[in-house]
């Protein structure tokens, strides 16, 4: 496993981390406390020493088992994101005393007198224009409730308004579907020196390579249930790219890279970008923690491999997924 820095936060993380949306139980599946706590120290095992969590993920107990287990390995960072977990969303949601109270659950939560990173957890674009929310981050900080704090975003342009603030962080989807973040966002996150998380690497499973055009999701599931955005962004799911499109574009990836395993290239590829942090690909399990983990010891892409991602996206998936993120 490398490390890399993690903007102006200082911490050392490893550049692939851990996401826990569906630690200890699969989208829509019950969560397993035992599962969970075995997700964990595999990863720890792996060299992974950087945890993303939410407050909305698993009813708190996504937040709970994180706490928990960097209260038993303190050489472990982490971010939580606040906001999303009451519907509907809206900037009502974010303004500072719902701020206060959420960062106040999270402690009480991971049972922790301070948080290493706290995310605004996709706000509408609204927030970014209430500076109050974000001078309430500052207060927080100041009080020592929080270290450090950034949000997570859907569109290049929230990112872009964020550095207007104290933000250190910001977390953003990017992958092989997904590649505007990286010529209109990345230059200006290095120049104010925010680390980026890269969130969806795998575009919800498809480029894992293993999807077909009869591959079934369970009702609960988000990836049959959000793909037109019904409960949350559409951006989310599959990345905003059309099932059957990513099912073609995910195949042709796999033949024209030469690769056995699309995943752990795919989150290589991530990494070839240097103004990205980590990578936080999710994992229900232990046995896929090893899955995310070799892509750190896959040799860089060529510059022809490159091409070829671009070459796909280009023809495949920029109309419209480009133009809407």
């Amino acid at each position: 496993m490398k490390y890399r820095l993690l903007g102006k936060t200082g911490y050392k993380v490893s550049e692939v981390s851990l996401g826990t949306w569906q630690l200890g139980g699969k989208w829509g599946a019950p969560f397993d406390a035992k599962v969970a706590r075995e997700t964990l120290e595999e990863a720890y095992a792996h060299g992974v020493n950087f945890f993303d969590t939410a407050d909305g993920y698993q009813g708190g107990e996504s937040e709970k088992m994180v706490g928990a287990f960097v209260k038993q390995h303190p050489d472990v960072h982490f971010t939580t994101k606040i906001g999303r977990k009451e519907e509907p969303l809206t900037a009502e949601h974010f303004d500072p005393d719902h701020v206060r109270r959420y960062v106040d659950e999270s402690l009480q939560n991971m049972g922790l007198d301070s948080l290493d990173i706290v995310l605004l957890h996709c706000p509408p674009m609204q927030v970014y224009y209430q500076p109050e929310t974000f001078f309430a981050l500052d207060a927080l900080q100041k009080a020592g409730k929080i270290r450090h704090y950034g949000v997570s975003i859907e569109r290049a342009e929230e990112g872009i308004k964020a550095l207007d603030y104290d933000t250190a962080v910001v977390e953003v989807i990017f992958n092989m579907f997904r590649l505007r973040p990286a010529e209109t966002f990345f230059p200006l996150a290095k120049q104010h020196d925010v680390g980026i998380l890269a969130r969806v690497p795998l575009a919800s499973g498809l480029l894992t390579g293993k999807f077909d055009e009869n591959t079934k999701f369970a009702p609960t599931d988000q990836r049959a249930n959000n793909r037109h955005g019904e409960h949350f962004s559409k951006g989310e799911t599959f990345s905003g790219v059309d099932y059957l499109t990513g099912v073609k574009a995910a195949r042709e990836l796999k033949e024209r890279l030469g690769s056995d395993n699309l995943a752990a290239t795919a989150l290589r590829f991530i990494l070839m970008y240097d103004a990205v942090s980590a990578v936080i690909p999710g994992a229900s399990n232990p046995t896929q923690i090893e899955r995310n983990t070799d892509a750190a010891d896959v040799p860089p892409l060529t510059p022809e491999q490159m091409a070829v991602v671009k070459d796909v996206y280009d023809r495949l998936i920029k109309n419209p997924v480009g133009y809407e993120w």
